[in-house]
């Protein structure tokens, strides 16, 4: 297994299969986007499913998560899935997207043995969604994540990031339309992880705030501690229930504690926290010939070094000189 020195055992594998993305929302990239990794550094698809199959097959991971950067535009992805999808013990697999293409990609994912998707919306006006991710592209996001649902791609969980001044007052709008379709809303304390380092805690729109944004239209019932394991978000049932929305409070409500994710870059580095200044890699190694020991035995030494918390808070706290795009979600 992935153990670290405080007992926390790593069972859920986040992998980024790219650094690129065809949005440039503001919290994660500037308008002129970024240098993207040469394509020589990135794993192939074979290198990702060997990873991932000794993730599964020799560290006891259970769930994967296909991130990006926007994982839609890797090229090899359907097929990337369908190996991750023959592995025994078989995986729960799911997807991070914008949703951009995904009403083309959804029935080829479903049959190759993607289990379900987390779709990013951070608002439903046109505008806002023009002057956030700086494209016009919310009827494609819309219609993929319809698609998704369509070919059983659930539950389709939604992503929302909130900013103060822009779109903070949507948490109820955004919920009612989720509920509407059947779909899971989440949503996130904007994190410092932009490229610029121009992340203010005084802008960011806390968990409370959302909650009590929420708490004006609808009744919110918590869900007990027990059953949220370690799950990032807090979840509430929703006037009653069954349906339920989340918060995922990671600066203010802080879950390292609980703490199962590992990660791999499209690099081949590992990172044992989204905040992690350090990497392991695998990469080098596996095009050396290493063998499946030992990039086991690499993995669970990174593993070991976790630290116990991201460290937002503490004086001395630094952002990861790669921003979001490059680490994945």
């Amino acid at each position: 297994m992935l153990v670290d020195r405080y007992g926390r055992v790593a069972t859920d594998l986040r992998v980024s299969l790219t650094d690129r993305c065809n949005l440039r929302c503001a919290y994660c990239m500037p308008a002129e986007g970024l240098a993207w990794l040469p394509s020589p550094d990135v794993l192939t698809d074979d290198e990702v499913v060997r990873l991932v199959r000794i993730a599964v097959e020799r560290l006891g991971v259970r769930q994967i998560r296909f991130t990006g950067g926007e994982p839609l535009l890797r090229k090899g992805l359907v097929d990337i899935v369908r190996g991750s999808a023959r592995l025994q013990p078989r995986p729960e697999l799911s997807l991070t997207t914008n949703g951009i293409g995904l009403s083309r990609l959804a029935q080829s994912l479903a049959e190759a043995g993607l289990d379900r998707v987390n779709g990013s919306l951070d608002t439903l006006d046109p505008e806002r969604f023009e002057a956030i991710s700086r494209r016009r592209r919310l009827p494609d996001v819309l219609d993929g994540l319809a698609a998704a649902a369509a070919a059983g791609l659930t539950p389709v969980k939604i992503n929302a990031v909130l900013m103060r001044g822009i779109n903070d007052d949507e948490a109820p709008r955004l919920l009612r339309w989720a509920l509407d379709r059947g779909y899971e809303m989440r949503f996130i304390e904007q994190m410092p992880l932009d490229p610029q380092h121009g992340w203010n805690r005084r802008d960011m729109v806390t968990a409370a705030e959302i909650l009590t944004g929420l708490a004006a239209e609808f009744r919110l019932t918590p869900v007990g501690a027990d059953e949220r394991g370690s799950a990032p978000a807090e979840t509430w049932l929703v006037d009653g229930g069954p349906a339920r929305v989340g918060v995922i409070g990671s600066v203010t409500r802080p879950f390292c504690g609980a703490c199962d994710r590992t990660r791999l870059t499209a690099d081949g580095q590992v990172r044992t926290c989204l905040f992690a200044r350090t990497e392991s890699d695998l990469r080098d190694p596996l095009r050396h010939g290493a063998s499946d020991a030992d990039l086991a035995r690499r993995w669970r030494v990174a593993m070991a070094g976790k630290l116990p918390g991201h460290g937002i808070d503490e004086p001395g706290f630094l952002q990861p000189t790669r921003p979001m795009s490059a680490i994945g979600g």
